[in-house]
């Protein structure tokens, strides 16, 4: 394999020291301060890592509380740390395990900007997570990883756009504009939603203007009020489950 267009294992010190890298949570010495633990671990890198200190503590927005102990800090602070500590290398490869453990929401916000700024460096960021609506919002493409074994990959709006897109429907009788498309819509799914005010209509394989188009004739032709018809997109989320379902029917 390589590594950075490095062959590993063979040369797997020369492409490590252009990785960077936050494995489960980041763990550092609590009773030293946030620059002191950078430091350690710049002195152990070596080379320029000591020069990375400053502006990695910038860019993690922790220079106020670089002079603080750790044992201070909240688990997103040592999240941040964490991807200081990555960013010592100057890497071109990072790879984040769950970087969003522990963020409010501005902290989420502002670590999706971190991530954009770094990828648009020409670095590449590949992020592990089982939050699969961060992943949609700052990923490019994904991979579906089974028993060590890559199942599905590629771009997000591909794998996305290939589970079907969906219209919800607004009127006055959900139940009766469900049997009216039944009649018609075939190889679609039709449900109603939870709250029993609407239907979502999960369409065919068939150009989805012309099929919502016929949805609204067909209801209007049944007596049908439509208050509204709005297209969805099939969501990471929804994707991942209908692959790893379809996984547990073949097994």
């Amino acid at each position: 394999m390589s590594l950075l267009g490095l062959p590993v294992p063979a040369e797997r010190g020369r492409a490590l020291t252009r990785v960077g890298a936050i494995v489960d949570e980041p763990r550092f010495h609590g009773h030293l301060t946030g620059r002191e633990n950078l430091q350690i671990l710049a002195a152990a890198r070596g080379g320029d890592a000591d020069r990375q200190i400053g502006p990695a503590l910038d860019r993690t927005r922790l220079t106020q509380r670089a002079g603080d102990k750790v044992s201070a800090y909240s688990m997103g602070m040592r999240q941040r740390l964490g991807l200081a500590a990555c960013l010592l290398a100057d890497p071109q490869l990072l790879i984040l395990d769950e970087p969003m453990n522990g963020l409010d929401p501005v902290g989420m916000h502002e670590m999706r900007d971190l991530l954009r700024d770094l990828t648009g460096e020409g670095r590449t960021v590949l992020l592990s997570s089982h939050l699969l609506d961060e992943v949609e919002r700052s990923c490019d493409q994904v991979a579906i990883v089974d028993h060590g074994k890559v199942i599905r990959q590629g771009p997000i709006s591909e794998l996305t756009g290939g589970a079907g897109a969906a219209v919800e429907v607004q009127c006055s009788d959900p139940p009766a504009a469900a049997r009216a498309l039944g009649q018609a819509a075939a190889g679609s799914r039709i449900a109603l939603t939870e709250d029993g005010l609407g239907l979502t209509v999960t369409l065919a394989a068939a150009p989805a203007r012309e099929q919502i188009a016929k949805i609204n004739r067909r209801l209007v032709d049944a007596g049908i009020s439509v208050y509204s018809l709005r297209q969805t997109h099939a969501r990471l989320e929804d994707w991942f489950l209908s692959v790893t379902s379809r996984l547990g029917d073949d097994q």
